[in-house]
């Protein structure tokens, strides 16, 4: 925490787990990015990738919301 808090100025971390209520826990990247698509989401990173919700494609969010609104 010590080497965080000198990188970034924060001397807190979160860790929680990365899913939405009644969805497992996501295991692959396409989870993770299923999960980011429909939620408030604002940026995912997945390795050295950095997933801003404002440039991807429209198509995308509608169709994966509506995906992970119907198992809801």
């Amino acid at each position: 925490i010590s080497f965080f808090k000198k990188k970034t100025g924060y001397g807190v971390m979160i860790n929680t787990s990365f899913n939405v209520r009644n969805e497992p826990i996501v295991c692959t990247p396409e989870d993770a990015y299923l999960c980011f698509m429909s939620t408030e989401m604002d940026y995912l990173i997945i390795g050295n990738i950095l997933f801003d919700k404002k440039d991807q494609p429209k198509f995308a969010q509608g169709t994966f919301k509506l995906k992970f609104n119907e198992l809801d």
